[in-house]
C-alpha cells in the first residue's frame, strides 16, 4: 500500500516512514502542503496522513483542496489540536480519521489498516484466486493452503493484480503503487517485477498466470 505522508517535523515523518514501512507500507514523505498536493497530482495514493500545521497552509485547507479535485484517498489528519471544533472541521471537510500527537505508531498503522478496509477502500482481509490466498493484513500467501514465501514487492504487486482480477492493470498503475515518485525506478522495473513474479508463480504450483498486454498492461487469471 502506498501511503502519502505529509509533515513538517522532520524527526517525526521520518520516524513515521521508517514505523509504517516495517508494517508493509510504502511511504513518500514531503514536508509542505504545496509539495504534497503537486505529489497527489503525480501519484495515486491509498491513503494520505496529512498534518493540520504546516509551514506553507493550514492542513484544512488542504483537506478541501483534495476533495474538491476528487481525490478520493482516505485522510488521516495528525494533529496537536485537541479542541472539539478543529476535529468537527476536519471531519466536515473530508477527513476521515484523527490521530492525536504523540502516538504509538502500531495504532497509525491499525488505523491505516482500518481506512483502507471500509467498502470500496483498497485493502480487503484476504484475496483469493485459483488456489491461491492472500492474506494482506497479515502480509501473507498461500498456495493450496501452504505458505509460500515472495518479496515484498512482489506481494504487492501481486495484490494489485489479485484485487483486479480478470481485468487489465495498466503498467502506470503498477508503478504507482510500486515505486510512487521514487527516483530508484528504472523504466523496466516493472517489466523486470512481473517476469520474476510470473515465474515464481509457476515455481509455487499457482494455478492463475499473469499475461502480459503490449502496450496496455497485466492480467492475471486462472
Amino acid at each position: 500500500m502506498r501511503v502519502l505522508l505529509v509533515e513538517d517535523h522532520d524527526r517525526l515523518a521520518q520516524t513515521i516512514v521508517d514505523g509504517l514501512s516495517a508494517f508493509g507500507f510504502d511511504v513518500d514523505a514531503f514536508m509542505t502542503a504545496e509539495d504534497g498536493l503537486g505529489a497527489t497530482r503525480a501519484c495515486a495514493y491509498d491513503a494520505i496522513i496529512l498534518d493540520l500545521g504546516l509551514p506553507d497552509r493550514d492542513g484544512l485547507d488542504v483537506i478541501t483542496e483534495l476533495r474538491e479535485r476528487s481525490v478520493a484517498s482516505p485522510i488521516l489528519i495528525l494533529t496537536a489540536r485537541d479542541g472539539i471544533d478543529d476535529r468537527v472541521a476536519g471531519l466536515d471537510r473530508g477527513g476521515d480519521d484523527y490521530l492525536f500527537k504523540p502516538f504509538a505508531m502500531k495504532e497509525l498503522a491499525a488505523r491505516l489498516r482500518a481506512l483502507l478496509r471500509r467498502p470500496g477502500r483498497a485493502l480487503g482481509a484476504v484475496l483469493e484466486l485459483g488456489n491461491l490466498s492472500l492474506n494482506t493484513t497479515l502480509r501473507q500467501l498461500e498456495v493450496c493452503r501452504r505458505v509460500v514465501a515472495i518479496s515484498p514487492r512482489e506481494m504487492s504487486a501481486l495484490e494489485l493484480l489479485m484485487r483486479r482480477a480478470g481485468q487489465v492493470v495498466s503498467k502506470r498503475a503498477l508503478e504507482d503503487m510500486l515505486y510512487g515518485l521514487s527516483e530508484d525506478a528504472n523504466p523496466n522495473a516493472v517489466e523486470v517485477l512481473i517476469s520474476r513474479l510470473r515465474k515464481r508463480l509457476e515455481d509455487i504450483g499457482a494455478d492463475c498466470s499473469i499475461h502480459t498486454l503490449r502496450g496496455i498492461g497485466y492480467l492475471l487469471r486462472e
